[in-house]
């Protein structure tokens, strides 16, 4: 099949699987572009995997197979929270398959550092303690939509769909060559009504950089539910 528009790979966050997406899917397909949402392994519909020993490298696999066996190029690749550290890790061993990366209220990673690394000493001592012992693995239940500052209406589908976090993915430490610093287009979209904090770093980090297009959206972190409209404009506008 000849595709006419533009491929788009969506990647969601913590917690969360390709069902968050769905409304930003719908208008970009509405606008003829081919649109993949993968559920990384472990979570959401494919949460039943969580015992296999999921780590963060699995993860960024799981997107590197999803361009690869759909045979995408000049792929808009966006991640969300988490996603952000995946997306980053994809690029950098695909880069020439990826045109765009749009960081969605994003974690950008630092190269031989973990997720876990960018929050402070504090905050991670208290993601610790909240890891519970699921199946044999290291599991972090997933936090309420309301500390995410999901808008109302979506409230109780987030909480229901919502999975625990393998948490050994955000313990890894990612190494980088650097190679996704070549991706010509690089956007960092900040949710302005979240105050978490490891957006705001990385934020802090490129919002001066003339390689990046910054971008705020006066919503909760959930940008893809609270502002899909307008999410799928800026993701057509990273193109």
């Amino acid at each position: 099949m000849v595709r006419t528009g533009r491929d788009f790979v969506l990647v969601h966050g913590g917690f969360h699987g390709g069902w968050c997406y769905e409304r930003v899917a719908d208008i970009l397909r509405v606008r003829g572009h081919c649109v993949f949402t993968p559920t990384l392994t472990g979570l959401g519909e494919r949460s039943h995997l969580a015992h296999i020993g999921v780590s963060c490298r699995m993860h960024i696999q799981d997107v590197v197979n999803v361009i690869q066996w759909e045979r995408l190029n000049k792929t808009i690749l966006c991640g969300h929270s988490y996603g952000g550290i995946v997306i980053t890790g994809v690029a950098d061993l695909i880069p020439e398959r990826v045109a765009s990366l749009v960081y969605l209220d994003a974690a950008i990673p630092e190269s031989g550092k973990s997720t876990l690394d960018l929050l402070s000493a504090e905050e991670q001592a208290g993601l610790l303690n909240l890891v519970i012992n699921q199946g044999g693995q290291r599991m972090l239940p997933p936090f309420s939509a309301a500390a995410f500052n999901v808008n109302s209406a979506d409230r109780a589908m987030v909480d229901a769909l919502c999975t625990s976090h393998p948490f050994d993915t955000l313990c890894e430490r990612v190494e980088l060559t650097g190679a996704y610093r070549t991706i010509p287009k690089k956007v960092f979209v900040r949710a302005t009504n979240w105050e978490g904090t490891h957006p705001q770093g990385s934020y802090e980090r490129v919002r001066n950089d003339q390689d990046w297009i910054t971008v705020e959206v006066p919503c909760g972190h959930d940008v893809m539910l609270d502002a899909p409209a307008r999410l799928a404009e800026i993701l057509l506008e990273a193109m």
